[in-house]
């Protein structure tokens, strides 16, 4: 369906921080906004530290149906809005800002949608199964969150400062723990959560003699799709998993937050991976 021309009942949605000049964001919503004829335009501000309160202030004033929020944003927004989601207050962060009415409110829905790319993608339940997460940032400590909430027995956490480990593997609760390098051999899934290896970084997380066939393998990275962990994975037998799956489904989930509408996912993907190739 093609998009329609914006007019007086245009609802605007938007995605903020710096930088977002590339981001996938605005080519996939606007898909789904003109495959479910939504009147809404979706864009990109480019917004540094310190703006999330006037970000916010227009969102309010000029009837946004919500804001996509990356760094450096993600915890300033968070405590400007009026309410927030268990998993915001959790994490102290957020990714997605709600209105409703003249209300603000923040959600999380990073570590959701990666569960989703498991299951919905893949075939993969998390439940009951071993899970080694690399990194301790942002995006590991959504999905560290997301992964206990999953019923996942063990979240074990790779990173290099163990402080940080410690703070995100308790976001798993009981079966959250942080764990050396070896963690990888006995794992079910593992989950690189880093930016190593992104644009032209062709480097490797770990060791690929740990990986083993059977294995679940997923990189959050999605520029290249195909990185080197990907590659090495797949060659040992592994069951991989690139990052594009966890955009699409935060987006669609973002989407249904703020129309109430089933999102389009395969026409988000298709979208997504136009605007990547492109």
């Amino acid at each position: 369906m093609s998009p329609q021309a914006p007019g007086g009942r245009t609802r605007l949605a938007a995605i903020v921080g710096s930088p977002v000049a590339h981001s996938l964001s605005p080519a996939m919503h606007n898909a789904a906004f003109a495959a479910c004829g939504f009147d809404g335009v979706y864009v990109a501000f480019d917004v540094g530290a310190g703006g999330g309160a006037a970000v916010l202030a227009a969102a309010r004033e000029l009837g946004f149906v919500g804001l996509s929020v990356t760094m450096p944003l993600k915890s300033e927004v968070a405590d400007l809005v009026d309410t927030r989601s268990p998993a915001v207050v959790a994490l102290r962060a957020a990714n997605t800002v709600v209105v409703r009415g003249r209300d603000l409110h923040a959600e999380s829905t990073d570590g959701a949608g990666f569960v989703d790319s498991l299951r919905l993608d893949h075939g993969v339940d998390p439940a009951g199964r071993r899970v080694v997460v690399l990194g301790a940032g942002g995006a590991a400590r959504s999905l560290v969150l997301a992964l206990g909430e999953a019923g996942a027995a063990d979240v074990a956490v790779v990173n290099r400062t163990r402080e940080r480990a410690v703070e995100a593997a308790s976001l798993a609760g009981s079966a959250g723990r942080v764990a050396g390098p070896e963690a990888v051999r006995d794992a079910d899934i593992v989950v690189h959560a880093t930016p190593q290896g992104m644009g032209a970084d062709r480097s490797i997380p770990l060791d690929a003699s740990a990986l083993r066939p059977g294995q679940v393998v997923a990189d959050l990275v999605y520029h290249p799709r195909r990185t080197r962990l990907l590659v090495a994975a797949e060659e040992r037998g592994c069951t991989v998993v690139d990052g594009l799956g966890m955009l699409v489904h935060q987006g669609a989930r973002q989407f249904t937050l703020w129309t109430g509408l089933e999102a389009p996912r395969p026409e988000m993907r298709r979208a997504a991976e136009d605007a990547l190739s492109g």
